[in-house]
Parts: C-alpha cells; sequence; structure tokens
C-alpha cells in the first residue's frame, strides 16, 4: 500500500517543485526592474526618457489623458513609445478616494466615492483607445490612480482584467516565484524621498532573491513625491552598469515573460 502511494506523492512533489521554481530572466539576469512613472509630469519628459534612453534601459510612463504634458508634448510621449518605453494607463482623468488624510486635492467631481464602477471601467477602457492612438499598440498594462480599487465602495478593476496584462496594484514586496505571481496585484515601492544609496539598495535586495522588482517614481528633481535627479541617475547608472544582473524593460515585457513561466 505504502508503495503504490510513492509514485502520487512524487508526482505532487514534482508538481509543486514547478509550480515553485523562481523566474528565468532573458540572459539569466538576477532580477527584473521595473520603472513606472506616474502621472505624466513634465520632469519625465524634461530628464528621464533621454536619461534612459543614454543608459539603453526601458520603462512605463503611466500617462492619464489629463496629464499636465498633454496635448502639449503629445509628440515627446510618441517619440518615448517609438525609443520602446511603454505608455501605460493611469485613467482618464485619474480618479481617487477623497478619504483619509492627504487627499484634500482631489476634486469632489472625480472622488471615486461619488463614482460607480461602471463609469470608471468607460473611463479606462477609453484611455486605452486614446494611448493607442499615441503608440499604436494593443497590449500594455494598468495602475490605479492611488492605488485605489473601489468605486461607491465597489472593487471597479476586477472587470478590466481581460483589457490588461497586468495590474500594479498591491503593497510593496518582491515577487519571487511563479507560485506568488498574481499578475492583477503585482506588489509596487513607492520611492519618493529615497536616496540614489536606498534606491540601490532595493534593486540589490530584488537580486540576491532572484525577484521581481516594481517601483513607482513620480516626479523627478520637481513637482510631487520626487525624489532627487542625482539619486534617480545613481539608480538608473548601476542598472546600467550591471545589465548581466539586472534586466529594466517596461513592465508590459516584464509581464509577458512572467506570466508565460507561471503559465497564466
Amino acid at each position: 500500500m505504502k508503495q503504490a502511494c510513492l509514485p502520487a506523492l512524487a508526482g505532487l512533489l514534482m508538481a509543486w517543485a514547478a509550480q515553485a521554481a523562481p523566474f528565468v530572466w532573458p540572459q539569466g539576469q538576477q532580477a527584473a526592474v521595473s520603472l513606472g512613472y506616474d502621472d505624466g509630469l513634465h520632469s519625465q519628459l524634461d530628464h528621464v526618457v533621454a536619461a534612459l534612453n543614454q543608459r539603453g534601459l526601458r520603462a512605463s510612463f503611466y500617462v492619464p489623458i489629463n496629464a499636465p504634458t498633454l496635448p502639449g508634448r503629445m509628440n515627446e510621449w510618441k517619440a518615448a513609445a517609438a525609443a520602446g518605453h511603454e505608455l501605460g494607463n493611469h485613467s482618464l482623468f485619474h480618479a481617487c478616494s477623497a478619504r483619509g488624510a492627504g487627499r484634500e486635492w482631489v476634486a469632489p467631481h472625480r472622488d471615486l466615492d461619488q463614482l460607480l464602477p461602471a463609469q470608471l471601467q468607460e473611463q479606462v477602457i477609453a484611455a486605452n483607445t486614446w494611448l493607442q492612438a499615441l503608440d499604436g499598440r494593443t497590449r500594455r498594462t494598468f495602475t490605479p490612480p492611488c492605488l485605489d480599487l473601489k468605486a461607491s465602495g465597489q472593487n471597479y478593476v476586477e472587470a478590466l482584467k481581460p483589457h490588461f496584462v497586468a495590474f500594479r496594484t498591491a503593497p510593496a514586496a518582491l515577487v519571487t516565484d511563479t507560485a506568488t505571481l498574481d499578475p492583477y496585484a503585482v506588489p509596487v515601492y513607492f520611492v519618493d524621498g529615497l536616496s540614489g544609496a536606498q534606491l540601490i539598495a532595493l534593486v540589490e535586495q530584488a537580486a540576491s532573491a532572484h525577484a521581481l522588482v516594481a517601483l513607482i517614481f513620480h516626479g523627478v528633481g520637481a513637482e510631487h513625491l520626487s525624489v532627487t535627479r542625482e539619486a534617480h541617475d545613481a539608480l538608473l547608472d548601476h542598472l546600467s552598469r550591471h545589465k548581466t544582473r539586472f534586466w529594466t524593460d517596461s513592465f508590459v515585457n516584464i509581464m509577458e515573460l512572467a506570466r508565460q513561466q507561471a503559465g497564466r
């Protein structure tokens, strides 16, 4: 009887091992690094795109359609997409919940607590169409503004899954293996105020864990939730010097591969 159970047990162990397998990045790198830039800010076009291009790094820019750089700098966003960067979906109007400290800036007509899920879903899908007019692409990722997932107390992002490769929605953590990957709840680190040394330490932690790490930037050397240019460039220099260890690419490219390996 015990012998009869052995093949079944071995099969379960093999299945568990396969499920828990670590990611294998394109050229055997130790970590995948997703640099994400939210809100379509001027400093991103003034400095970040060129800084990335000079180092051969690719990133994702989550541009709401009411971004301060649109429509006046639309051609620059087109050029960023042509250079290999992702124009990610950040909704039409950057609606967030007005509840809680620090949310006084949310306008009443863009308060998620006053909007229906169907309204937000229509807006996000419309933003996809608008972004496709800029970059010609049909596959992209989504970051809900403020990482708020509910409208009028109901989850509005769940129904949007068929329209996207992945979401950035979960609290800060590293994704270390295929078993822990949920493409629609990828953790992200808000890095505003971090020094160059702190940013480098974060990606080095990811390398030690052979992990996927996603970072959210806003302003770089200006605007809100910012990091200094010096801190930002120190991170880019580190990633550029160690391309054999870090795969730095757009979130959509990273998640296409990660989903494939995880069988999702």
